[in-house]
């Protein structure tokens, strides 16, 4: 486990309630977290548990019914468009569908200079801007080279994943949250996104959250894992408290349904 830093994010009752009258849904219940400087979290749950709700609030993309959001300490506070901004200076995400991700009528050269300006870049001399560039697609080797120009369409999806992880190199964030990031592509790609995200967590003590469905992932890369049923966490701790000896009936249904190498397959069902 990574020696963590101070708590940088606190969830305190934190609730989504969607619609109204008889149509309510709580998306999220009352839920509790602490995520601090350099530690790998992962919160699992299958489709519609909630995670990706949770997700979007921590991000400010969708509002809070009810709780708090603490970052840095401080109850945290994007009520104008100046302070979003300012907050997502130190909270970024990538997501499953790297095509989702861009503007496709804009090449990469102006994504990856938006990321320097939004860094308070905007005055550097295009030279330095130039090697920043070079460098953060070194970083998950790339050439930039052979980028400039070029519109993401006319990239592959695995050099697509990995110029979102080129943009998260030249934002820095405090907080990196990680939405399925590997589910859409084959194993080799998947370990190697996952060693550029760890190693991004050790060069800038960046704080990971990974939204999965993948208890796998969860059990290989987390400090901490929290596992969400129905808008709730039913189960949080270390990787191995909750993986090696999970205390509830969901967690260990999660883990029932991964396929073990070692186990012979059970083929009679299948007609």
């Amino acid at each position: 486990m990574a020696e963590l830093g101070k708590s940088v994010l606190r969830g305190e009752d934190v609730t989504k309630i969607f619609g109204m009258g008889k149509v309510r849904t709580t998306a999220v219940n009352k839920v509790n977290f602490d995520f601090h400087e350099r530690e790998v979290i992962s919160i699992v749950g299958e489709s519609g548990s909630g995670k990706t709700t949770i997700a979007k609030m921590i991000l400010g993309l969708i509002g809070i019914t009810e709780g708090t959001i603490y970052f840095n300490g401080e109850p945290r506070d994007i009520s104008t468009g100046k302070k979003r901004k300012e907050y997502w200076k130190n909270i970024q995400a990538i997501f499953q569908d790297p095509f989702a991700t861009f503007n496709q009528f804009f090449k990469i050269d102006a994504v990856l200079l938006d990321c320097i300006n939004l860094r308070g870049g905007k005055n550097l001399p295009y030279e330095e801007k130039y090697k920043m560039m070079e460098e953060a697609c070194s970083f998950v080797n790339l050439k930039f080279a052979e980028l400039t120009n070029k519109y993401p369409f006319e990239l592959s999806g695995g050099q697509m994943q990995r110029l979102m992880i080129a943009r998260i190199f030249l934002l820095k964030p405090k907080i990196l949250i990680a939405d399925e990031p590997t589910s859409m592509v084959d194993a080799c790609s998947r370990a190697t996104i996952l060693d550029y995200l760890l190693k991004l967590r050790d060069e800038e003590n960046m704080t990971i959250i990974f939204i999965t469905h993948d208890i796998g992932l969860a059990y290989y890369v987390s400090d901490s894992v929290y596992i969400m049923e129905h808008g709730v966490f039913v189960e949080q701790g270390s990787a191995e408290e909750c993986i090696i000896h999970p205390k509830a009936a969901y967690t260990k249904r999660l883990i029932s349904d991964v396929p073990k190498l070692n186990e012979e397959w059970d083929l009679s069902t299948v007609g």
